[in-house]
């Protein structure tokens, strides 16, 4: 998952200076936490796994907190996640950050709305078979791109 770009030597320095601490989800509309889990050191590297309780599923809207460290200043953060089952990708979502400090942690929260529920898929017959493909990007370029297999539990 290396960096291909005529800015290539700075890309480095950015994922080398970046890491994903931890990773939290909850309902929205109640706030209550549904999932969290530390992020393993090998995610830039390799696909990860989480086991994400079913209840996810049920949540109208739901919210995401990602908490991350970076070493480097980042002048336009933003991510692009795609959602795929198997090869099909079903969903795309865009989310902006803007500047990060050097040396800072951050919180970054986002909120997702769910599909209506005769929209939903049953997770346990998608269960091991969803992957979350996250782009990271430091303006118009890709500095790292990650793949989180979804286990429902």
């Amino acid at each position: 998952m290396g960096v291909e770009s005529k800015n290539g030597a700075q890309l480095e320095k950015i994922l080398d200076g970046f890491t994903i601490n931890w990773m939290n989800m909850r309902n929205a509309r109640t706030g209550e936490l549904v999932w969290e889990q530390e992020w393993p050191a090998n995610w830039k590297t390799e696909e990860i796994s989480a086991e994400i309780p079913a209840t996810i599923m049920k949540c109208k809207e739901v919210s995401r907190e990602l908490n991350f460290t970076s070493a480097q200043e980042i002048k336009d953060l933003s991510l692009t996640q795609r959602v795929f089952l198997g090869n099909a990708c079903l969903e795309e979502w865009h989310f902006d950050f803007g500047f990060v400090i050097p040396g800072s942690t951050n919180s970054w929260q986002s909120t997702i709305e769910a599909a209506d529920e005769q929209d939903m898929l049953n997770p346990a017959e998608i269960s091991g078979m969803v992957r979350i493909e996250t782009s990271f990007m430091s303006g118009a370029e890709e500095f790292n791109r990650s793949v989180v297999r979804i286990f429902y539990v």
